[in-house]
């Protein structure tokens, strides 16, 4: 899964709640400064006058920061100019309050007399921590919907992932089970004796795809089990020349692997690459792991080498594998698939993450 970047999923959706920050942000304000300019007593009129004057005149560099200066340098990652344009605000404002606050109080409200209730250090103390604070929650406020957000677009994708490996499946196992049931079709026409035992097998079979494929995992033992249960299965209805060649060389049996990724591309070769009683090359089969990697690699019979891939190899089967590896393997897997003239191949190659 790609990663998600902060600033990406601000600027993509309106996570925010505007209305709520700021009558947090302001009423906590309001109270933790009321608290320092009547020193700690009940508050009266000028205080409370005093008090929403100061934030009004603070609320300027703090919009600006909130709603220019982090947008246009902080979530563009120019921390450099991010920290100058902030601190020259502050400066800026800061010298604007030193200097016209107390007159701008005493032509609004002239039957009061205002003083300053911050010596010239305390001032600038208060100033800056205000809008450190402020940056501060502005900040955390980010973070905490970049986490909602991407919790909630983990959740959808978990979802979707889900769903969408639920209808491959689904589709899977009806499509085997129909090439199944044909097998014993043919068996019934002609009145074989082997239909029981191919009835048994196929139950196997379909005991695996149905039940025992819901895994997230399975090892490579059932995968092969899997496989040599078709082949017999397979050799009830198809008679040929040679018989299918298997090689396996595993170093661990129970290497974990997504199940039902092998068996599509078996069906496809006795689909597409055998005629019974006519084909000479045989199927041809090879497993290999070793550490954490896993290859698989089967040829057939190129009978029909004049139509493409998708027409003549493809089908639901393989069509379902390439949908499949997209979704558990995106990116520990490779699959070659090589048409030639009379052999076609499709070599698999599974990493397992580290």
């Amino acid at each position: 899964m790609p990663s998600l970047n902060f600033y990406q999923i601000l600027k993509s959706k309106n996570v925010h709640r505007p209305l709520v920050f700021h009558s947090v942000l302001w009423t906590l304000a309001f109270l933790i400064l009321i608290f320092v300019f009547s020193k700690g007593k009940q508050p009266v009129i000028i205080d409370l006058i005093y008090t929403i004057g100061f934030l009004l005149m603070i609320a300027v560099p703090v919009c600006i920061n909130f709603y220019l200066l982090i947008p246009r340098f902080l979530r563009k990652e120019k921390y450099a100019l991010y920290a100058i344009s902030h601190t020259l605000t502050g400066v800026i404002f800061g010298y604007v309050i030193y200097k016209f606050f107390l007159h701008i109080l005493d032509l609004l409200f002239p039957s009061y007399f205002f003083i300053s209730y911050l010596t010239d250090n305390n001032l600038v103390i208060v100033i800056a921590i205000f809008l450190i604070s402020a940056t501060l929650l502005k900040l955390g406020e980010d973070w905490f919907y970049f986490n909602s957000n991407q919790n909630k677009i983990l959740r959808n994708k978990s979802l979707l992932f889900e769903t969408q490996l639920t209808a491959l499946r689904s589709q899977i196992n009806p499509h085997f089970l129909f090439n199944s049931l044909n097998v014993i079709y043919a068996l019934a026409l002609e009145k074989k004796e082997d239909i029981s035992k191919a009835i048994v097998q196929l139950s196997d079979i379909l005991r695996y795809v149905i039940y025992d494929s819901d895994s997230e995992k399975v090892s490579l033992k059932d995968e092969i089990i899997l496989l040599k249960n078709y082949i017999e299965f397979q050799n009830y209805r198809v008679k040929t020349p040679n018989a299918t060649e298997l090689t396996i060389e595993i170093e661990n049996e129970d290497f974990k692997i997504y199940p039902m990724l092998l068996l599509p591309l078996l069906e496809n070769s006795y689909k597409h690459g055998i005629v019974s009683g006519e084909t000479e090359t045989p199927i041809k089969i090879s497993l290999n792991q070793k550490n954490h990697n896993f290859i698989f690699a089967i040829s057939n019979a190129n009978i029909s080498s004049k139509n493409t891939i998708e027409d003549k190899h493809s089908g639901v089967g393989l069509v379902n594998l390439k949908n499949n590896l997209n979704l558990v393997y995106p990116n520990h897997h490779k699959l070659i698939i090589e048409d030639q003239s009379d052999i076609f191949k499709v070599t698999l190659t599974l990493t397992d993450e580290i």
